[in-house]
């Protein structure tokens, strides 16, 4: 089937659109569309954007681009199955995602502190969710609807599809798809999973028959994993099997038990991982009590067509009109032009690539300038676009030198520890883009504020004098991550002086259009790997540099990443060598206030670190401390404190020195 294409009507001048240019949400809005029953429910817990930034969106524009009858949902009381019941039992399946973001990470912080906001829900509001999402919702959803499918997907069951680490109950739990109480799991983006699931259904198939999806997994009973063998799928892929549920639970638990089930964990995360190329992965199954998982290998990535016509589907692009405040994801993304998906950078600590996969999925010129042309007709619109990307901006349109090469291809990642000799890391198609969006009528600046991988960057000198021209405005937030070499080898990032030499670049540029510009480096406390002695070593390059990092993210052990096997098991899930992880609450707190040494408020913190690495000699006034001493000589007034925490107070527009190091030879060009 191709895309649903809407031609003339979809440029017309954007108003707000009437209820009826949404996906019904009410029995009411269901009926001014002639329907008495829906296909398809989709159950989410971000508010209803109809903007293709928001997966809940997505999915439900592009099955009704399939012809399906959808309705959605969002953010529904979870007390009683009334509210969820108030369009009626869908047709074929409900269809559950818990939003853009894994519900517990949404709502706690990396101390484990609840969040001050919900950035996806109206006017910020937080508890619009209830903890653990899809699993609330699923069990909701089977008392208002026995009988019907539940499908569960979106980025909380992507990343929970296996008996997994949660941080905020320290726990291991089980698959997602047994807590739910669903039929189906979609992992990864979903439409070509989604698309023959409803397709599958409408024609007259059981749930319990669609076992050979790409993309997804299904529960099988007592007695009938063990005979998996006979099923036509596998019968050239034999299932690699997981430890089970029972042999791993152990993990987070002290004590020889604890230890022996934390190394089946690090194995299962390895093995895990080598299955996730969509050209050669293979089925995985993982027993939980007398119940096993079966994972079908991933779902083919969309094509350039099937990519083109998802964005072309008539989003309107603005909030539901019931909404009465502001949703705050939605104020940074409105304005934004999605190029691509996918990473195949495998950063250890990202999910990125479990989720949309390491093979780039990118979209023609032609449909980023069709958008380009929607959006400037978008009341409210003053010629800004906010940004051109997507996971990783400067990915556009790579892949590797060949499809067999690809498709047989089991690294991990394309750029660690070196960039891979089958790449094709070309910026041509992307500077092509950048040159034509800038042109379009109407556009005054189109920013990219997309993550770009300096590695690569560093490959194209034509695409960073672009970059620094024409597409930062002052400032350009990048991720060197650390300094530390054995820290940025666990998080798979490259080494610093690949970081040093795009500085150099970018400044060079910079001067050569006669912008005074910044870059914005973004770092990660508390990483597997990280001790007090390396980040006291990324402290002291910071100060060097006259660097003051507002961008500090204390490590969070989100779900199936590498990471988090790390910091589970204190084990390299690949090499199986020790890695140590800071898991005390109050050392991760010092690691990040070590980064932060210049803020009064972290300076009892900072000496605390200090002290304990042995490095009392960096605790004074002179030009090599890195932070005062508390009282005696050299330590600062209250006036001053006062004085201090004003100015660290202040909005800054630039952070640091310019990009390059002064007094450094250019790089050759």
């Amino acid at each position: 089937m191709a895309l649903v294409h809407l031609g003339k009507k979809s440029q017309k001048k954007a108003r707000r659109p009437k209820t009826s240019a949404y996906l019904p949400t009410t029995r009411a809005e269901m009926e001014a569309r002639g329907w008495a029953e829906l296909d398809i429910l989709i159950v989410n817990g971000d508010a209803y954007v109809d903007h293709p930034a928001f997966g809940g969106a997505l999915i439900g524009r592009f099955l009704e681009g399939r012809g399906y009858r959808v309705g959605m949902i969002a953010q529904p009381d979870w007390k009683s199955p009334a509210d969820v019941s108030r369009m009626g039992a869908p047709r074929l399946f409900v269809g559950i995602t818990a939003g853009n973001l894994d519900s517990m990470l949404n709502k706690l912080t990396a101390q484990k502190k609840v969040r001050q906001d919900d950035q996806y829900s109206p006017g910020g509001k937080t508890n619009m969710r209830p903890n653990r999402a899809s699993v609330v919702y699923g069990n909701l959803c089977r008392q208002a609807f026995p009988g019907t499918p539940i499908v569960v997907g979106g980025i909380e069951a992507s990343l929970r599809r296996i008996a997994h680490y949660d941080y905020w109950s320290d726990s291991i739990r089980r698959s997602v798809l047994l807590d739910a109480k669903a039929d189906l799991l979609i992992f990864g983006m979903g439409e070509r999973p989604v698309w023959e699931v409803a397709d599958r259904l409408a024609e007259g198939e059981d749930i319990k028959q669609l076992r050979d999806v790409r993309g997804t997994a299904h529960v099988l009973r007592k007695g009938e994993w063990e005979h998996i063998a006979t099923s036509k799928f596998i019968r050239d892929r034999k299932p690699i099997r997981l430890p089970s549920y029972e042999e791993i639970k152990a993990a987070a638990t002290a004590g020889d038990e604890g230890e022996e089930a934390r190394a089946r964990f690090s194995s299962m995360s390895g093995a895990f991982q080598k299955e996730t190329n969509p050209g050669n992965g293979r089925p995985l199954i993982q027993p939980h009590g007398h119940e096993a998982v079966y994972f079908n290998p991933p779902a083919e990535p969309l094509t350039t067509e099937l990519m083109d016509g998802l964005y072309d589907l008539p989003f309107t692009r603005l909030p539901h009109p019931s909404y009465t405040d502001g949703i705050p994801a939605y104020e940074t993304v409105k304005h934004s032009i999605v190029t691509m998906r996918g990473c195949f950078g495998g950063c250890s600590f990202c999910s990125i690539t479990e989720h949309e996969g390491r093979v780039i999925q990118s979209r023609s010129e032609e449909s980023v300038l069709r958008e380009v042309r929607s959006l400037r007709r978008m009341e409210g619109f003053h010629g800004v676009i906010s940004d051109v990307g997507g996971p990783t901006a400067n990915m556009y349109q790579m892949k590797c030198k060949s499809e067999r090469i690809e498709k047989a291809c089991r690294r991990l990642s394309c750029v660690h520890p070196g960039v891979c000799e089958n790449l094709v890391t070309d910026h041509g198609p992307l500077v092509s883009l950048l040159k034509k969006v800038r042109k379009e009528k109407g556009i005054k600046k189109a920013f990219i504020a997309s993550g770009v991988r300096y590695d690569l960057a560093e490959r194209s000198q034509e695409f960073i004098d672009e970059l620094a021209a024409h597409h930062t405005g002052g400032q350009l937030s990048v991720a060197p991550e650390h300094v530390d070499e054995k820290v940025l080898d666990k998080m798979k990032k490259p080494g610093a002086e690949s970081y040093e030499r795009f500085a150099e670049m970018f400044d060079c540029a910079s001067e050569k259009s006669g912008k005074n510009q910044f870059l914005v480096p973004y770092y990660i406390s508390g990483h597997p790997g990280s001790t007090l002695n390396s980040m006291i070593e990324l402290a002291l390059y910071l100060k060097k540099r006259g660097l003051r990092p507002r961008q500090v993210q204390d490590f969070i052990p989100t779900p199936m990443s590498m990471a988090t096997s790390m910091y589970l098991t204190g084990r390299d899930p690949f090499s199986q060598e020790d890695v140590y992880t800071a898991k005390d609450l109050r050392e991760k707190r010092m690691q990040k206030a070590l980064l932060q040494y210049w803020d009064v408020k972290q300076h009892d913190l900072a000496r605390e670190a200090l002290i304990k690495a042995g490095r009392r000699d960096l605790i004074g006034s002179s030009e090599k401390c890195l932070v005062p001493p508390a009282r005696g000589k050299g330590a600062l007034s209250i006036h001053e404190k006062r004085r201090r925490g004003r100015e660290d107070n202040k909005p800054r527009g630039r952070v640091g020195k310019r990009a390059g190091r002064r007094g450094k030879p250019k790089p050759k060009r």
